[in-house]
């Protein structure tokens, strides 16, 4: 049906109906786009011919407007949004975020913490049984015992504390219209036990035959070995070919996860990107200046889901999955030609891609039977031999899409992995991207330099980094572009300390580049990465792994990426004091600071400058 979901019992009237099928409650305004989960969920349950309403952003401090829409016929979705809701509030410092891109004019506070379980606390208050199934981000993520890094506590799994029937983990369209069916049917949500890719609880594990049980909920917060033991069990199990349902006790109950899902086919991606979505917020936010975060993807297209990168502080294996999944070169086009008519379409498709843009294929052919490789990566610490290294499907999409009528660019902004591409020695679609996807500058994540960070990140080292600058370079040269590069890094990540951060700061000065942005680490719930900072072990070798965890040390190493900015100099002054780097003090082109003012600072093997002379290289530090 055409126009959006209905939001008030006004919209259903219009619809002529007196009862929803299914109630779907979201941390999020409501944006009816396909990048955004509650309304693809909505519209696939809408195109299964179910009565569906979306209640976006409800007032948690009572039951009140939980009773907007009625009560549901068949069962209540609930999602805490496209972010994790403690993430969408606080910073890596956990101070309160000035706005929320997913909220009507980036207005913050619209939002409970743990949006999650408090919407659910509510619908549990209004109807006791109603099917209650919880998914999304969120949900996913914290599916099992996990570390909380706002509370600094282990935290038991949100199915549990949501007191939900099911938890859908994953991309949910698969689960979601299998529930949905079952509940059609007549089948009780407690008798729904066998779905992939969803989790619920159970009193005894009797009714199992093959599963493989971690450490408890009472074992993992009291134990960070236990705890390290239990992520490396759920982090080797999610593969949708070999993967086995894995349980975890919270006091008497246990935390049943049913197998991953099977990747959807190219028919099954194309007929999700293809629903009735009206690509915009709902009228509703007009006065309030729209919803921000639409800016980014509206004339935005999806071509896969999935990422093979493995990058550790990336939870995205334990959410879209390894195994890329992607959309027919006839689905995207077809979008592409309905961006097009709309009124406020310049001709510019701001990206085309994924998770990361040119994995557009799986990594390689032995995946479809076998899954993927149990303790290895496709990438780290070499690329496979295995590997598909091909960038032709990729390459012909975007050609396809920039010879359509009413295109005139079609830019690629989404993560590319540039190791990859270094592995694939293309030289071809490198050429091409420059000369007709970039404008003016690339967009990539070397991370980090030091060896041993990037080792327990997952990512190629920095001589890749250097390599692919350096062709990158050539290739602009010889088509007479000015292009640069952006890379990105984070501070903080487990095994960075000073040493650490002190190295990356030197690269940046001699790459003679003024990161204007830097990502703290951030720990969020359900990735490797999460796991080592809380545990101070990798749990995939058993390694100790030291942790920046004070927020001083934090500030110190952003400090040093950031060393150019006059804000940072008594941070950055610290920081080479204690790591006793007093070498990098001073006046030579190689010194990250100048002495303190005041201070008769000896610089070794270096003779005292002239005024004039010694004002020269704070130009270049400015």
């Amino acid at each position: 049906m055409d126009g959006f979901l209905p939001i008030s019992k006004q919209d259903m009237a219009d619809r002529g109906w007196d009862q929803l099928d299914f109630l779907c409650i979201s941390g999020d305004a409501y944006v009816d786009h396909s990048s955004f989960g509650p309304a693809i969920i909505c519209r696939l349950l809408e195109s299964c011919g179910f009565r569906v309403g979306i209640l976006p952003q409800p007032d948690w401090r009572s039951t009140q407007d939980f009773k907007r829409l009625g009560k549901p016929r068949l069962g209540v979705l609930v999602s805490a949004g496209n972010l994790d809701s403690m993430l969408n509030k606080y910073t890596a410092a956990k101070k309160i975020r000035s706005s929320d891109s997913y909220s009507p004019g980036g207005k913050t506070g619209l939002r409970p913490e743990r949006a999650t379980i408090v919407y659910c606390n509510r619908v549990r208050e209004l109807w006791k049984n109603v099917p209650l199934i919880i998914g999304g981000i969120e949900a996913s993520l914290r599916r099992f015992a996990h570390y909380d890094y706002w509370s600094d506590t282990v935290r038991r799994s949100i199915l549990i504390d949501s007191k939900a029937d099911l938890l859908i983990y994953g991309m949910g369209e698969k689960p979601v219209k299998d529930i949905a069916s079952q509940l059609a049917n007549g089948i009780n949500v407690s008798d729904i036990r066998t779905v992939r890719g969803t989790c619920y609880i159970a009193e005894s594990l009797d009714h199992l035959w093959e599963f493989i049980e971690m450490p408890g909920y009472e074992a993992v917060s009291t134990s960070k070995k236990d705890f390290a033991d239990a992520f490396a069990i759920q982090y080797y199990e999610q593969d949708p070919i070999r993967g086995k349902i894995v349980v975890q006790r919270h006091g008497a109950a246990y935390v049943v996860q049913n197998a991953p899902l099977f990747p959807l086919t190219a028919a099954e991606m194309d007929e999700i990107y293809e629903l009735p979505y009206q690509r915009t917020y709902h009228p509703v936010y007009e006065q309030a200046g729209g919803v921000p975060a639409i800016q980014e993807v509206k004339f935005s297209l999806v071509s896969h889901r999935g990422c093979y990168g493995s990058c550790s502080f990336c939870a995205l294996y334990a959410h879209q999955g390894r195994i890329i999944q992607s959309r027919s070169h006839e689905s995207i086009i077809k979008e592409a030609i309905n961006l097009t008519k709309l009124p406020d379409f310049k001709g510019y498709i701001h990206d085309v891609g994924g998770p990361t843009a040119n994995f557009r294929v799986p990594a390689c052919h032995y995946q479809a039977d076998r899954g993927t490789c149990k303790g290895k990566q496709c990438l780290y610490p070499t690329p496979c031999n295995n590997l598909n290294k091909n960038h032709d499907d990729y390459l012909i999409l975007l050609q396809k899409l920039r010879q359509l009528p009413g295109i005139k660019k079609v830019f690629v902004r989404s993560g590319l992995r540039y190791d990859y591409l270094m592995a694939a020695n293309d030289s071809n679609f490198l050429r091409e991207l420059c000369e007709h996807h970039i404008s003016g500058q690339l967009k990539v994540a070397p991370e980090h330099v030091s060896p041993h960070v990037t080792a327990l990140m997952g990512k190629a080292g920095i001589d890749v980094f250097k390599k692919f600058a350096r062709v990158y370079q050539e290739t602009n040269n010889k088509l007479g572009k000015e292009q640069y590069l952006v890379p990105y890094f984070m501070s903080s990540h487990p095994g960075a300390g000073l040493k650490e951060a002190i190295e990356l700061a030197e690269f940046v000065r001699d790459l003679g580049y003024h990161p204007e942005q830097v990502q703290d680490f951030i720990p969020t719930p359900g990735s490797l990465s999460t796991c080592m900072y809380y545990t101070g072990v990798n749990p995939l070798t058993g390694e100790q792994v030291f942790v920046a965890k004070s927020a001083h040390d934090k500030r110190l190493q952003r400090a040093l990426i950031q060393y150019r900015d006059p804000k940072n100099y008594h941070l950055v002054y610290e920081a080479l004091i204690k790591d006793g780097r007093k070498d990098l003090i001073g006046y030579s082109p190689k010194c990250l600071i100048r002495p303190p003012k005041n201070q008769d600072y000896p610089v070794a093997s270096q003779k005292k400058k002239p005024d004039k002379q010694r004002r020269l290289p704070a130009a270049r530090n400015k």
